[in-house]
């Protein structure tokens, strides 16, 4: 298979997805200050309001993507979501996982020419080649980098419970604008990072991680627009020698459908869709109440939707309904190789104060 040449890629076919999916600028980009030129989340009163409305809203009935799904169970509050879930008992199940002490690195490189979101960038630069130096009589020079990106949102990414949110009235305003736990974009958003949600919120995960070869059990990787349905996760699970019932609360689920094997091999097609969870097994992963999904492709659901009025249903499903978190653009192709799909999933967030995501190097241990 031809390797790209390293430019940044956005096929035309991911352009039309975009525009399909009716993703609007108009929603993503909501600004965040007041009519007085006020950031919102400063002002107590504008709190208790948001608090109020937030109340009244969810007594109001259903919403775009069904009842209103706030307060959490973890409490009216909460900004940690599912990651409350890594409880001491969790961790110590995770640590009985580890039976090698082997470790494997499921993240990827961040480079210049991965694939890319839309027109989100990633672009390195080391200044002064040497930054600093020479000094001392030991002659010291050394290096610094300078990163312009989506820091959050590109390459192997954990998506927050800021980043994703549901528009429930008919006019997608501010205060019609609902997160995780009900949280509405007047208390989450302000230019200069999220006041509310932001990745700094999330608890360390050590748990139990369990990886589904749907490749596997399709006996090569799922195209574009495959769904993985409820039925394929306990068919594959069952030939792993598993069960649905080793999805445990608290857990980390993880997907390898194949359609990681085109990064950096085939950045056009691995963008132009991708294959993966549907609503129906969003809502089955959510009932067994597990703590975050993952997959080798970009998006961790099915894209296109079987349903074209449907724009990434998944992450709504996940993140704003139910704080679980999301891990994207994973590499699964070791653990798949030595016959591993359980193991200890080690990740901590980097805690950068009001991101809607982070990036990182994921680890499995076994």
């Amino acid at each position: 298979m031809a390797k790209d040449d390293g430019k940044k890629l956005e096929s035309p076919e991911r352009r039309d997805l975009l525009k399909t999916a009716g993703v609007g600028a108009g929603v993503v980009g909501a600004g965040a200050m007041g009519a007085l030129g006020v950031p919102l989340h400063e002002t107590g009163l504008v709190q208790q309001a948001a608090a109020a409305e937030r109340v009244q809203v969810a007594a109001a009935g259903d919403t775009p993507i069904g009842p209103k799904w706030w307060p959490s169970e973890h409490g009216a509050e909460d900004q940690a979501g599912a990651s409350n879930r890594v409880t001491p008992s969790k961790v110590m199940e995770a640590v009985k996982l580890i039976k090698e002490g082997k470790l494997y690195r499921i993240g990827r490189d961040y480079e210049a020419g991965m694939p890319l979101f839309g027109s989100r960038a990633f672009a390195l630069r080391i200044p002064g080649a040497p930054t600093g130096g020479v000094f001392g009589n030991n002659r010291i020079a050394w290096m610094d980098e300078f990163l312009a990106t989506e820091i959050g949102q590109v390459g192997t990414q954990f998506d927050g419970l800021g980043h994703i949110a549901c528009a429930v009235g008919e006019d997608p305003d501010k205060g019609e604008i609902r997160f995780y736990n009900g949280f509405t974009a007047s208390e989450v958003s302000q230019p200069y990072g999220l006041a509310k949600l932001g990745v700094e919120h999330v608890k360390p995960f050590f748990t139990r991680g369990i990886l589904i070869d749907c490749e596997g059990l399709n006996g090569g990787m799922l195209d574009r627009g495959t769904e993985v349905t409820v039925a394929m996760i306990k068919d594959a699970l069952a030939k792993q020698g598993m069960s649905e019932n080793d999805i445990t609360e608290g857990d980390a689920v993880f997907f390898h459908t194949g359609w990681g094997s085109l990064w950096m091999e085939n950045n056009d097609r691995y963008n132009s869709g991708e294959p993966g969870p549907g609503v129906e097994a969003a809502k089955y992963l959510a009932e067994k109440k597990i703590c975050l999904v993952g997959a080798d492709c970009w998006g961790v659901e099915v894209v296109p939707n079987p349903d074209a009025n449907l724009a990434f249903p998944a992450h709504q499903e996940w993140i704003t309904k139910h704080g679980i978190y999301i891990h994207e653009n994973l590499d699964f192709s070791g653990l798949k190789a030595d016959g591993h799909f359980l193991f200890a999933y080690i990740y901590t967030p980097v805690p950068i104060k009001g991101a809607t995501g982070s990036p990182g190097s994921p680890i499995a241990a076994v």
